[in-house]
């Protein structure tokens, strides 16, 4: 699992996992870094734009021009690895597949 500790999506994520019983990694971009390589296959496989949470509080931060540069999979891999809280989180990988986001049912078939 990839996210930032703090955010609650993470957190409720988390403590589905745990209450599940599901053994996972967690990688924290703030600490750790943006898995460059891994973003990459993603973006090329599912197209950039589910990656970027418009909806969060770090985007309505960054100002107009920066928002308005974000147009293509090599700009948003641009501000995801220089503002990774834009990135939508949690992002689940496990066995070549991938998750963004967390829902209650979508973690129950990823993990059925």
């Amino acid at each position: 699992m990839y996210g930032i500790p703090n955010c609650s999506t993470v957190k409720k994520a988390r403590d589905w996992l745990e209450a599940k019983g599901i053994a996972y990694t967690f990688h924290d971009y703030k600490k750790q870094g943006v898995p460059v390589a891994e973003l990459q296959k993603m973006l090329a496989a599912h197209g950039w734009e589910p990656f970027i949470n418009r909806r969060g509080p770090t985007w309505r931060k960054l100002d107009a021009a920066t928002q308005a540069s974000v147009t293509d999979a090599a700009s948003a891999l641009l501000i995801m690895q220089t503002t990774p809280s834009v990135i939508k989180r949690p992002l689940m990988i496990s066995n070549d597949r991938h998750l963004l986001g967390f829902s209650e049912d979508a973690y129950a078939t990823f993990f059925a």
